[in-house]
């Protein structure tokens, strides 16, 4: 059985892309949760992943470690999951969109860090900076752009839910509900709709119910 090795769900948005990737095919996974920012997080890291890093996917005797790369093998290993787009052209988009989030809006990162609360957790403050608003500015019209060209077979970027939906979700619930971003048209259907899926919601559910806290990621 596959195994993907995560962080505390309240926090980690690497580990949320490939768990909320992997949940929504429906394979079966075992799911191991490595406490961040605890006394022995740093030698317990070291020892499953080689970049000292979550998530991991474990199969068999093999680890892949960053997850973009978890979920390209998700799509080689769960063909009929259809991850990517099956048309090529569409395909080559969504990789695009993923690498521009897997390393870009960094303003965004840094000035509204990820958090996934309880309702009944306050959620501190936070006033992006201009560089943040830009990258705001360029997520959401990013995802007015992709549900214009590519979302008619349903309420996805692509369409179908697939990885690109995956790598957008800790940004929109983590990020833009959790602060409050202000969202119209197209991105705030988007969004909604994102919030609603079964995967997603199966995540935040599980982040609600965190007790441990990650003192640097506060």
């Amino acid at each position: 059985m596959l195994k993907l090795i995560i962080g505390n769900k309240r926090y980690s948005s690497w580990s949320m892309r490939p768990w909320v990737a992997l949940t929504s095919t429906g394979v079966a996974f075992e799911e191991e949760l490595i406490p961040l920012d605890q006394p022995g997080t740093a030698a317990e890291l070291a020892r499953r992943s080689p970049a000292g890093r979550v998530p991991v996917l474990v199969d068999g005797s093999l680890s892949i470690w960053d997850s973009l790369a978890i979920c390209e093998y998700l799509h080689e290993k769960l063909p009929d999951a259809h991850l990517w787009p099956t048309d090529q052209a569409a395909r080559a988009i969504a990789r695009s969109v993923c690498a521009e989030m897997h390393s870009g809006f960094q303003a965004l990162r840094n000035d509204l860090s990820c958090r996934i609360y309880p309702p009944s957790v306050p959620v501190p403050k936070a006033v992006p900076s201009e560089a943040a608003q830009k990258d705001i500015a360029r997520i959401t019209t990013l995802f007015a752009e992709l549900r214009h060209k590519f979302g008619q077979s349903g309420p996805y970027l692509f369409g179908r839910f697939g990885i690109a939906d995956a790598f957008y979700a800790p940004v929109a619930i983590g990020r833009f509900l959790t602060y409050d971003v202000p969202l119209a048209g197209a991105a705030k259907e988007y969004v909604a709709a994102l919030a609603e899926h079964p995967a997603v919601r199966s995540w935040v559910d599980g982040a609600h119910r965190e007790t441990l806290r990650a003192p640097l990621h506060e």
